[in-house]
């Protein structure tokens, strides 16, 4: 595995250089695969990174985007993934609806999350029992040491083999859907977007501790992870 930490002295300045790499990776990714593919996070900093994403030149062709996770809530709701990144970004892009596989959260968690699975599974036309290989995962971290939507102590953080699944996070209250660790450890480009003083502990845990993402699901990695985070979040690293 390499893992590169990357620090910015803002959280706009970590944003715009994930923003950056992103492009940069699927731009490398169509070249040599003729199509490229992109898994999405929810986040206030994210939202600032898809701001800045929506301004620049950048040709979509053969790019479909997926989320890395959502919340079981309309795609309309002020908490919906789907709804930050297309106010901030699918709405000033030239993406065709052909290209954007959102979780279709009308439908009751685990009927969302086969029908998330099927949608998987056409796009990368996949055999039964494979996984799929994302070009780009851009992830997130909360003050938990959670990422995607598994929080510490989620018993499908020890599943190895599904795609995605509907879960209940009792901390929030909530139903979501979320990718499944197989797939997080498969994509071929993990990009960590973290900020904040309340992320500090969580970084040096996850990069430090004993591998043990049972309880710190963030140590859930591909062979290729970097890591943008502000100085407020790198302040405990050496």
């Amino acid at each position: 595995m390499s893992v590169h930490i990357k620090r910015f002295a803002t959280p706009a300045e970590a944003a715009e250089a994930c923003g950056a790499e992103i492009f940069r990776l699927l731009e490398a990714a169509r070249a040599a695969r003729a199509s490229a593919t992109l898994a999405v996070s929810g986040g206030s900093t994210p939202r600032i990174m898809f701001e800045w994403m929506a301004k620049q030149t950048f040709e979509w062709k053969a790019i479909d985007l997926f989320w890395v996770d959502e919340r079981c809530v309309p795609a309309d709701d002020a908490q919906s993934n789907y709804r930050m990144t297309r106010e901030s970004l699918l709405d000033h892009t030239a993406l065709s609806p052909t290209q954007i596989h959102r979780v279709k959260t009308e439908l009751i968690p685990d009927e969302a999350a086969e029908a998330y699975i099927d949608d998987i599974s056409r796009v990368f036309r996949l055999e039964a029992g494979e996984l799929p290989a994302f070009d780009v995962l851009q992830r997130g971290m909360g003050p938990d040491r959670h990422t995607a939507s598994l929080f510490p102590g989620e018993p499908l953080i020890q599943n190895q083999t599904g795609i995605a699944a509907a879960l209940w996070v009792e901390k929030m209250k909530q139903h979501r859907v979320t990718l499944l660790p197989g797939v997080l450890e498969k994509a071929r480009h993990t990009l960590c977007l973290v900020t904040g003083p309340d992320k500090a502990e969580g970084i040096v845990d996850v990069l430090s501790a004993p591998r043990d993402p049972l309880h710190i699901p963030s140590q859930i990695s591909s062979a290729e992870m970097d890591w943008f985070v502000d100085e407020a979040a790198a302040a405990l690293l050496k």
